[in-house]
């Protein structure tokens, strides 16, 4: 990898970093980010929401816990006790990003969000058919051209295209893409007002 490669790489973790921070605040102020006034906000949080907050639950009882053992170490309770808060901030902010970026259904597109890892925007009249369809993909295997959107290791609605789309990860990497699958809190409804955009000949 060269310098140049490796620095943009290094921005774009910061970026993400930026965004998963401004998503706390979003969070407080239940305010959701991309959703206009005539769009559709499709969440898929709520299967995650569990072990986030018992992750939570793990740092924070590990804070307590190291604080005492190292009580007498100032210098390595501090370091300690920042990068424990800063693991509690960061799981936070996490769901946090998932719950205030919904997956959005407008009256031109579709965005399929993944917190502020994925924003894949996707033409109404490139969806040739939108379904419910309950999956646990296989994590360590991959098929060309099918994005799986997992959450909490589920996906639950196929979107398949009719020209392929052209995916970013978080790290810059390209994909072309002609099947889509993720996850909704509430799939049949996620896709009842998909099919319901699209136009008549899809």
């Amino acid at each position: 990898m060269g310098i140049g490669a490796l620095i943009t790489q290094t921005r774009r973790l910061a970026a993400h970093e930026g965004r998963w921070m401004a998503s706390l605040g979003l969070w407080v102020a239940r305010r959701s980010h991309g959703v206009g006034d005539t769009d559709i906000a499709v969440g898929y949080a709520r299967a995650q929401a569990p072990t986030a907050y018992g992750l939570v639950f793990v740092f924070v009882v590990e804070t307590v816990g190291v604080s005492f053992m190292l009580a007498a170490y100032p210098v390595a309770h501090l370091v300690m006790l920042l990068l424990d808060l800063y693991a509690v901030f960061m799981i936070l902010g996490l769901h946090a990003a998932a719950v205030t970026r919904p997956h959005v259904v407008g009256p031109a597109e579709l965005r399929i969000r993944r917190g502020t890892r994925l924003d894949l925007r996707i033409p109404l009249e490139w969806i040739g058919s939108a379904r419910y369809d309950l999956r646990f993909p296989d994590t360590n295997k991959s098929e060309d051209g099918v994005l799986d959107v997992a959450i909490a290791s589920q996906t639950s609605i196929t979107i398949e295209l009719t020209r392929p789309v052209t995916t970013v990860s978080l790290l810059g990497r390209r994909a072309k893409i002609h099947t889509v699958r993720c996850h909704a809190d509430e799939p049949q409804t996620a896709v009842a007002a998909i099919k319901k955009l699209l136009p008549m000949d899809s």
